[in-house]
């Protein structure tokens, strides 16, 4: 395994400084963001695609700093209710395809996104129970008439451009947040749906994140390395459902933590281990949105706890037995 970081942490510093500034670190790949909400501060898909220089520049810093490139992300919601920002979210995604074909990359990582509740509604509508009635049946509509269609359609475009793999971030607010019902869009689509694994939303939601990565297994395509901590008296108070601000951080019910600093460094060496026995063998990129840490303190610290807990050698033969 390797250790890589999202590198919009840094989106307003130039590629070079960042790619500099994370090797120097220790870390040894990058997951780039190409649109949608990570913004495309490092590799622009219009510019790259379209700019034969610019494009071997780029693959130039990759190859001088020695990293690898875990995946081209563009999280967004393509199937949006509002036609134009699902098209805009869409388009991202479809560059992004097109940039990683370009890169030799077979691999990218978004959302499943969340459609409204019937063809003229305007916002998202997550659907979290089954009653009243009205529930189950906007969810059979999203998943059978707008989700599996779409995704469908996404998936062939990606494999004529040689992208097998998208990584879909299970995370609440969008139709793909938990194990089932990202096994039920796998099932529908095919084998080139897979999850980006990233424990802090599972963390809230009150699973296991072990149990999660037994299950997927090598539905498991990219590893996000990013730590929930838990309040228990906020929870014990509101719940877990909590729509209180990011910032309002001593009365959430849970917040976004660094990497050790929402569990401890057995929880993150049991998240490694799980990972090897199903065969996972990529990168743990750091996603730092820790808010009581600067940008470079909470990598450090996340970089310090991963280098104690990640598996980078292969197994040998059991000498023992």
């Amino acid at each position: 395994m390797k250790l890589g970081v999202l590198t919009n942490l840094y989106a307003k510093l130039p590629f070079e400084e960042v790619l500099k500034h994370l090797t120097d670190m220790g870390v040894e790949a990058v997951e780039i963001g190409c649109g949608g909400y990570p913004g495309n501060d490092h590799a622009n898909p219009e510019i790259l695609l379209n700019d034969d220089k610019k494009l071997e520049e780029f693959k130039s810093l990759i190859k001088k700093y020695n990293v690898v490139i875990s995946a081209l992300s563009c999280h967004g919601n393509p199937v949006h209710p509002n036609k134009e920002i699902a098209a805009k979210f869409d388009k991202d995604m479809r560059d992004t395809v097109l940039l990683a074909e370009k890169l030799g990359i077979d691999q990218i990582n978004t959302f499943s996104g969340c459609p409204g509740d019937c063809e003229d509604s305007k916002y998202p509508n997550w659907v979290t129970c089954p009653w009243p009635n009205d529930f189950s049946e906007v969810l059979e509509w999203q998943w059978n008439e707008v989700l599996i269609p779409y995704w469908k359609e996404f998936v062939a475009f990606a494999k004529s451009h040689g992208v097998t793999k998208i990584g879909l971030e299970l995370h609440p607010g969008f139709c793909v947040y938990n194990t089932e019902s990202l096994l039920r869009l796998r099932n529908a689509v095919g084998p080139e749906i897979g999850a980006n694994f990233d424990p802090s939303h599972l963390i809230w939601q009150g699973m296991d994140p072990v149990v999660v990565i037994k299950e997927l297994g090598d539905a498991i395509f990219h590893v996000h390395a990013k730590d929930t901590k838990l309040d228990k008296y906020n929870i014990a108070r509101t719940g877990v459902l909590d729509t209180k601000p990011y910032a309002d951080e001593i009365h959430r019910s849970w917040l976004f933590r660094s990497v050790g600093y929402g569990n401890d460094l057995g929880y993150w060496k049991d998240i490694v281990s799980a990972l090897r026995m199903v065969g996972y063998d990529h990168v743990l990129s750091i996603e730092h949105e820790d808010s009581l840490m600067s940008q470079d303190e909470g990598l450090r610290k996340a970089i310090e706890t991963l280098n104690q807990a990640i598996i980078k050698e292969g197994t040998c033969e059991m000498w023992w037995v």
